[in-house]
């Protein structure tokens, strides 16, 4: 296709006709492969004259396609793409990046990306040339902005593969820091020299992310840039052009070099500026750092902190990644002596206040309560959270200098309370009592083992906190939820005071307010936990349950799922009469979780998180309702479509907690329906497929149908249940590619067929002893010759007289039964069994040995027999021992799932 047909092809996919559009792609993906394509398709993007959309649409079919076909997973996929259309790629490409608008840029620079990934240094040895020669050069900008996806490419790469890093280093780093110093001499600099600034900030992060390269490591180079970071770090920011919308400001360029700044200096220190490093070499370099420069930083960190004081503006991350510096100082003593001078200013001042409730709270709490608690309950918001790494500060401040510090805080948090009592209604502070109630909160550890603070803990939650359970102001009544729920494990002088603070706890289930609803039933979770008489709970254990659902239709959080966990766990088999509708509301909060995490297609979704723990609480209600099989007739239509769905490519982020549904309910059931049979053949595909980290958890169903549905494994030729765990068992043994460890639970389930089906797999015995012995012959791990050699005792024990023929037949009973003895007798040094350690192991061994035992005279030579008899007296009493110690020294384990291969009758 050439060029100007292909830009037409690319405006009709933007067409609004559905058919155009679909037509139009289509044409694409037919002539995709053709040659020239990909060189059309750039020549598209950075044509000027062409129209925006249509470029754009290039550019992401341009990176869609390289991104598949440039460096193929499978080695032994054809190519695509021909040799000349890559050389003319990676020769144009370099240039077009920079001359692109940002919005293809950003699209050029994942090609980028792909093709050095794969290319560099190898089959792309002149790529690190062509960024030193520009470097030097008009094309700076584009030199960054390539040499920061080169070096992110071994950001996290380790030491071993990080070799070309020393190289890239050598050849540009000194052009990056003469570039760099000629930027910060600029007096009125333009935006664009932040974009620069900011490159070489990220190319530097990327170097030292891990290790710091040994040509840094020359102090007079590192000092040098050690001056320029320092000289960013202290330079004001601009105050002209900056945004006035907050989230455009906290990403404007002079911000963007303030944060990379920040983080580099916070890595140089935390990662190598320890002392008690053991490296000898880090131990220098650390002694270095600290000398020269630790203190300075922290001053200027100090100084930034300020601006916050006096109401100025400081980007959240920015703030976060400070406050992270100034905890990592306090054990420190040189560090602590600089900080103390400042510390109450910045204790009170500006560390206090961040845990205050604030504007953008209260805004965000009125206008989107939703986004409110999702941000309050997610992991990757603290990393960016001014208040929790103020939470942080203060708690580390009092664990590592308490004796001087823990006193005057609790002091100020006092004086807080006080002048909350004492201020009329239309007056209370209340912002400073919720950032007062949250220090408390966070304190909660260290309180309870310190006096008399630890003595007085009861009074203070009883005059300060409980009575905000009826504040008119919504986040307080949230914060004392959250508050109780930290010291719910108090020892309560006074029940009643328990009493009050759980139905204080229970009541907030229903407030108006979102969040306080979600904070109470975390809060919950701890009261449940602390609950000595579970009577407290257990009349209102309906309406809990019914809440607790309400909430979960509301929002996705996996702390709703933790505390119905707990519950349930603590309840057992007095759940029983909710198991059904538990299961039924659980199961429709997963499919809602998963539709929202497919929709935002994001790793670290709360959707997601809120999918998996449905999944773990729903096992949770099978387990202690195990003792009452016809529950789960009842449960099974509900969680079918899910194990069915998610047994596939689909379930992946939750194929271990589905396999353990599919264990309980092929475990505990009555009988195993055909319904349930009809989930085999998904878990052998996807065994066959791509699951086989998960073959350990694969095996324990798959134990389970043999051996609770022998009759239907036997009997069904539609599927052949036989012949696909045939197929599957002899796939994995003979593949060269897995190692040892991986394929252990096969010869588990060759020993459950075996046990389980005595007599009736006669023509099984052959094929499953050659595939093994071929297993055994090239294994090494002591643990999988054990459980191959237990597969041949398991076959002996199945019909010794067929299984001994076979050996003969193969010419491998000596061989075998030889190994099988030099295993039994091989001791440690301590004098212990070296092999066949479990009970279980020591069983098999005897089954097999006993059965050689029962055989006529003649198929036994006599001094075989000898050999077999004593191996089985000495088995026999290492048994004995064993189940005699296990009983005296182990108290009985929980009720739990345990499949039937470990657990053979003798």
């Amino acid at each position: 296709m050439d060029l100007p047909s292909l830009a037409v092809v690319l405006q009709a996919a933007l067409s609004p006709n559905p058919a155009e559009r679909t037509a139009a792609e289509q044409s694409l993906n037919q002539f995709q492969y053709t040659p020239q394509h990909l060189v059309r398709l750039l020549q598209i993007i950075v044509d000027n004259n062409c129209d925006m959309a249509v470029r754009q649409v290039a550019a992401i079919h341009f990176k869609n396609f390289i991104a598949k076909n440039w460096a193929p997973h499978d080695p032994n996929e054809q190519q695509k793409i021909s040799q000349s259309d890559k050389d003319t790629v990676r020769d144009h490409i370099l240039v077009f990046v920079v001359q692109v608008p940002p919005l293809l840029r950003v699209q050029l620079g994942e090609c980028l990306k792909t093709i050095i990934h794969a290319d560099y240094p190898e089959l792309w040895p002149r790529l690190l040339d062509w960024v030193k020669h520009n470097l030097q050069d008009q094309q700076v900008y584009g030199a960054l902005f390539v040499l920061r996806i080169l070096a992110r490419k071994y950001e996290f790469k380790s030491e071993e593969e990080r070799i070309p890093v020393h190289r890239i280093v050598e050849e540009t780093y000194p052009h990056l820091l003469n570039i760099f110093n000629r930027l910060v001499q600029i007096d009125k600099p333009a935006l664009e020299i932040a974009d620069l600034i900011k490159l070489i900030c990220k190319i530097f992060w990327s170097s030292i992310y891990l290790e710091i390269p040994k040509q840094l490591l020359d102090p007079n180079v590192f000092n040098a840039w050690m001056m320029l970071f320092l000289n960013v770090l202290e330079r004001s920011v601009p105050v002209e052009g900056q945004p006035v919308d907050p989230e455009l400001r906290k990403s404007w360029g002079w911000w963007k070099v303030k944060k990379w700044t920040v983080h580099i200096l916070n890595r140089l220190y935390t990662r190598f500026g320890d002392l008690k490093l053991r490296n000898p070499e880090n131990k220098a370099f650390a002694q270095m750092f600290q000398k020269n420069y630790a203190g300075k930083i922290l001053e200027c960190h100090l100084k930034l902190l300020g601006v916050i004081r006096v109401g100025g503006y400081l980007p959240d991350r920015v703030t976060n990644l400070i406050l992270q510096y100034l905890s990592s100082s306090i054990s420190k003593n040189s560090m602590y002596t600089l900080l103390q001078p400042q510390l109450d200013v910045l204790l009170f001042e500006i560390v206090f206040p961040l845990m205050c409730f604030n504007d953008d709270d209260q805004k965000l709490w009125e206008e989107d309560p939703h986004e409110y608690v999702r941000k309050g309950y997610d992991i990757i918001e603290d990393l960016y959270s001014p208040r929790t790494a103020s939470m942080d500060f203060v708690s580390e401040l009092v664990r590592k200098r308490g004796k001087e510090n823990l006193h005057k805080f609790i002091q100020f948090i006092v004086e807080i309370f006080k002048r909350y009592d004492e201020a009329p209604v239309e007056y209370k502070p209340y912002r400073q009592k919720d950032g007062a109630l949250l220090a408390v909160g966070a304190l909660c550890d260290k309180l309870k083992q310190t006096e008399p603070y630890k003595s007085e803990l009861e009074h203070m939650l009883m005059q300060h906190v409980f009575p905000e359970f009826r504040s008119p102001v919504g986040h307080l009544r949230a914060k004392a939820a959250w508050v109780a729920g930290q010291y719910a494990y108090v020892n309560f002088s006074d029940p009643n005071n328990f009493r009050q603070a759980l139905l204080s706890v229970v009541s907030g289930l229903r407030d108006p307010e979102l969040p306080v609803r979600v904070d109470s039933v975390f809060a919950l979770r701890s009261f449940v936990e602390a609950c000595k008489d579970l009577n407290e709970i257990r009349p209102i254990l309906p309406q809990l349950l019914d809440e607790i659902f309400k909430l979960m239709n509301e929002v996705e959080n996996e702390d709703l799922v933790f505390t119905l966990e707990t519950i349930v766990d603590k309840f057992g088999e007095e759940m029983a009469p909710y198991a059904l509708g538990l299961c039924q509301n659980l199961a429709a909060a997963f499919w809602r979780c998963m539709n929202t995490a497919e929709a935002d297609d994001e790793a670290d979704d709360p959707g997601a998180l809120a999918a998996v723990g449905c999944l773990r609480a729903i096992s949770t209600i099978l387990e202690s309702v195990s003792r009452l099989p016809h529950l789960f007739v009842q449960i099974e239509p509900t969680l079918l479509p899910i194990m069915r769905r998610m047994l596939t490519t689909d379930g992946q982020e939750v194929f271990e907690e589905v396999l353990e549904i599919v264990s309980y309910m092929t475990f505990f059931s009555p009988t195993i329906s055909l319904d349930m049979w009809s989930l085999w053949p998904l878990m052998i595909e996807a065994l066959a497929d791509w699951a086989i980290d998960f073959f350990p958890n694969i095996l324990v169903p798959l134990d389970n149908y043999i051996s609770r549905g022998t009759a239907h494994f036997l009997t069904c030729k539609e599927p052949d249940y036989q012949q696909s765990l045939w197929n599957m068992i002899s796939s994995i043994l003979a593949d060269k590619n897995l190692e040892d460890n991986d394929i252990e639970p096969a010869p588990k389930l060759i020993e459950v067929v075996f046990q389980n089906c005595r007599g009736q797999v006669d023509h099984w015995v052959e094929p499953y002893l050659r595939i093994t012995l071929d297993r055994l012959r090239r294994t090494e791990k002591p643990r999988l010759k054990c459980l191959l050699v237990q597969v041949i005792a398991n076959a002996v024990y199945y019909n010794a007289a067929l299984t001994l023929s076979i050996l003969n037949k193969l010419c491998v009973a000596s061989e075998v039964f030889n190994l099988w003895f030099q295993l039994l007798q091989q001791v440690k040094k301590s004098g212990l069994r070296a092999n066949f350690k479990r009970e279980h192991d020591k069983k098999v061994c005897c089954l097999g040995l006993t059965s050689l035992l029962a055989l006529p005279g003649e198929q036994l030579a006599g001094d075989a027999f000898g050999r077999v008899f004593r191996a089985t007296l000495d088995l026999l009493v290492a048994y004995k021992d064993q189940v005699a110690g296990f009983s005296l020294s182990v108290s009985p384990p929980p009720v739990c799932l345990v499949s039937v291969y470990a657990c053979v009758g003798a």
